[in-house]
């Protein structure tokens, strides 16, 4: 800390926070009851959109009500209704093809070679355009990187890299190191694409880049995809591309991909034409629809901090039925995402109303979450609280069901104060914060909590520890094969599963959230950094 730091207020009182004489326990039974119904069949896969995800909203409306927890929407309702546009791409009617090249272009297969849809909400796009190559299609001034360098982009379809530039011997610390940084985010190339009237944005996948498998990232264009109505229109072309694919793409343009990356990874790199052009037209069903938020109140006991509130969020969609590019459906149940996420709040909600804290207490599930943190971000565009006086938001996605841990899991804490408060509790429970790690995936952008930040609250999102009491290489494997099943039909529950280490991660959360309602004063974040901007 020797570049001047002191502490605030809620920081100081952070190392001296006293446990509670008895603070609200968090009970397994209700938490494995609720996380096994929700990630059964008869929800089929809670998918936003269908009925699996109509069937979730009423079941947790119901349990809010039983639970003893005050509707937080207008009305009186527990409902937050979030208004989506959905577009699904109809694969037999769009036929998109490359056209020119110094050798034939290869004809790319639609889920085995690339994936597409629009973004803009039209039923028909027609496109005719020039494929160019732009690097990571980054704009950054404060890294003093350009990949546009003032190029005429209007009506152009570009190929971008996955994530953002490497470091450097020479510069570790650019683009946050390893870390990915926001401008690695898709929707963040999207966005920017779009700023400079190109027609579209595929980007270049591979495992290393994207963290994932082309058939998590393919499996989407065979469904629905949604996007929050009236926001400004998107791209009339976004999606991603198979590094095989981009590779066949540029050998047909004459062009050494490899040596691409090579000269994208330099401050210098210019945009490249492909002389190549997309030509076709892409179809789409659009519909208007609303999903709902759900949302449930423990008000504060304190006469004056009542007013102001801590939120847990979880979300509580997935992917639903999907039918894959050979006509069967399958449900993808998610059973530790996030079912165990969603069945958490139910439990921790259920022990808050037993004692409420000073401040009031949210317990939110949001929707469409795997959809682009949209009801998150709907949410933070319409708050149900004000977020001048929101504490902060702690967020549950994907939780623990190998067994219990020594440590917790605060990446992102460290921004706010949180992260003193969060260490507090964890010694409280007997337990560490688990060591900072690189985020090498951009973890931090992709849950939900990301929606609080942006809009100035204080947030994280609570994972699991690393340092299993059991170190047998049986838990260890348990732990690692949970990779192969991520947005796979193959996350389902399992009764044998050990939820101690679930419920732990409950109950630190439920903890953490009760002391910072509690406490005298708001966190706050930590002075540079770019989210304490931000005016709530």
């Amino acid at each position: 800390m020797g570049w001047g730091w002191m502490p605030t207020q809620a920081q100081a009182q952070a190392a001296t926070l006293k446990p509670h004489a008895q603070g609200p326990e968090v009970d397994e039974a209700p938490l494995r009851a609720h996380l096994a119904l929700l990630s059964s069949d008869l929800f089929e896969g809670r998918g936003t959109g269908q009925r699996g995800g109509d069937l979730t909203v009423a079941y947790l409306e119901t349990q809010a009500k039983v639970l003893g927890l005050q509707p937080a929407a207008p009305g009186g309702s527990y409902r937050q209704a979030v208004r989506l546009l959905g577009t699904r791409t109809l694969q037999a009617q769009s036929q998109l093809q490359i056209e020119g090249g110094k050798t034939a272009a290869p004809v790319l297969k639609f889920g085995a070679d690339w994936v597409y849809g629009s973004g803009n909400g039209q039923a028909l796009n027609a496109l005719a355009d020039e494929l160019v190559f732009a690097g990571y299609g980054i704009h950054a001034p404060e890294e003093r990187w350009d990949d546009f360098k003032g190029q005429d982009l209007r009506g152009k379809v570009l190929i971008v890299l996955a994530n953002d530039p490497y470091p450097t011997e020479a510069e570790p610390g650019r683009f946050a190191g390893k870390a990915m940084t926001i401008y690695g985010r898709r929707g963040y190339k999207y966005e920017e694409a779009l700023r400079r009237g190109a027609k579209g944005v595929l980007v270049l996948h591979t495992e290393a880049s994207t963290l994932s498998s082309w058939s998590v990232v393919s499996q989407g264009a065979f469904s629905e995809q949604f996007q929050l109505d009236g926001a400004s229109p998107g791209l009339p072309l976004q999606g991603w591309i198979s590094a095989p694919a981009a590779e066949q793409l540029f050998q047909a343009a004459g062009l050494d991909l490899d040596a691409l990356r090579a000269q994208a990874e330099t401050r210098e790199f210019k945009p490249v034409p492909l002389g190549l052009r997309l030509k076709g037209e892409l179809h789409a069903a659009v519909r208007r629809l609303e999903q709902f938020n759900v949302a449930g109140l423990v008000p504060g006991s304190d006469p004056k901090l009542k007013d102001e509130l801590v939120i847990y969020t979880a979300h509580w969609d997935h992917l639903g039925k999907i039918r894959g590019s050979d006509g069967q459906e399958q449900i993808f149940n998610g059973a530790v995402d996030n079912a165990s996420g969603t069945a958490a709040l139910l439990a921790m909600a259920q022990a808050a109303v037993r004692q409420p804290a000073r401040r009031s207490q949210m317990f939110l599930w949001v929707a469409a979450e795997e959809q682009g943190l949209l009801g998150s971000a709907w949410y933070t565009q319409a708050p149900l609280w004000p977020l001048a006086r929101t504490a902060a938001s702690l967020n549950l996605d994907t939780l623990n069901f190998v067994g219990r841990t020594r440590d917790i899991g605060a990446h992102g804490a460290e921004r706010s104060d949180l992260g003193a408060m969060a260490a507090q509790v964890a010694s409280q429970m007997g337990l560490s914060i688990a060591p900072p790690r690189v985020d090498v995936g951009g973890y931090y952008f992709r849950s939900d909590h990301f929606s609080f930040a942006k809009a100035g609250v204080p947030a994280f999102s609570v994972s699991s520890g690393g340092q299993y009491l059991d170190e047998s290489p049986a838990v260890a494997e348990k732990r690692r094969a949970y990779g192969k099943r991520y947005h796979q039909p193959s996350d389902q529950y399992d009764p044998s599963w050990d939820l101690a280490g679930m419920r732990e991660q409950a109950q630190y959360t439920l903890k953490l959230g009760r002391a910072v309602a509690d406490a005298e004063a708001m966190p706050a974040w930590r002075a540079g950094d770019p989210f304490a901007a931000v005016k709530r």
